[in-house]
């Protein structure tokens, strides 16, 4: 389970404003990726609070309202579209999340624990953890953000094109999913760079 052990590590060397960055839906076809930042209070306790991938739909809802209604916590999300994602690549689309979501915390942050490998040009000091989403309460927790609110908004995706089933795979690359891109084609929320969608477009043109 992650804990605080690595911000408590960042408060001995004088960081008192810690960050925990993650990301949501750096893989699917369709849609955008989301980005969350989160400063937890220092002694924050949550025994249920993990990497967003292991919690059920509902627990991630949950976990969700706790925080933004907590008003010891200050977090900030951003939502990077597919048409930027084609436009830099869905690596560099993930770093700008990452930069905006950062930037975006008031009061802002000192320091950052990202869950990954390092960015280039993030605007303060940083410290990258693989699975960092199971090692940091703070990382957990902008997981659980960045988790919620991308299958919100694909959700609201789904009623604009019902077509595709959004609300069930949140435009993963499922085998419902290709079976709705073949016969339909994309949308304009598909990522036309990645290259399942980009073959039914040449198919299709």
């Amino acid at each position: 389970m992650p804990d605080l052990s690595h911000e408590a590590n960042l408060r001995r060397e004088g960081f008192q404003r810690i960050a925990g960055i993650d990301e949501a839906g750096r893989g699917p076809l369709a849609g955008p990726v989301s980005v969350a930042a989160v400063v937890l209070p220092e002694g924050y306790k949550n025994s249920v609070l993990n990497d967003s991938k292991v919690l059920s739909e509902k627990i991630r809802q949950k976990i969700y309202n706790e925080i933004i209604e907590d008003e010891r916590i200050d977090w900030a999300s951003v939502i990077v579209e597919a048409s930027e994602i084609d436009r830099i690549n869905i690596l560099k689309a993930t770093w700008l999340g990452m930069r905006l979501a950062f930037l975006k915390l008031d009061p802002s942050a000192e320091i950052a624990l990202i869950d990954g490998k390092p960015i280039q040009g993030f605007p303060a000091d940083h410290r990258a953890l693989v699975k960092g989403d199971s090692l940091s309460l703070s990382i957990a927790a902008a997981s659980v953000i960045a988790k919620v609110e991308r299958d919100q908004l694909m959700r609201e995706y789904a009623e604009i094109y019902p077509e595709y089933g959004f609300e069930r795979h949140k435009g993963y690359g499922t085998k419902a999913h290709l079976e709705a891109l073949k016969r339909y084609g994309p949308c304009p929320i598909h990522r036309r760079s990645f290259a399942p969608v980009a073959q039914e477009e040449f198919d299709l043109s």
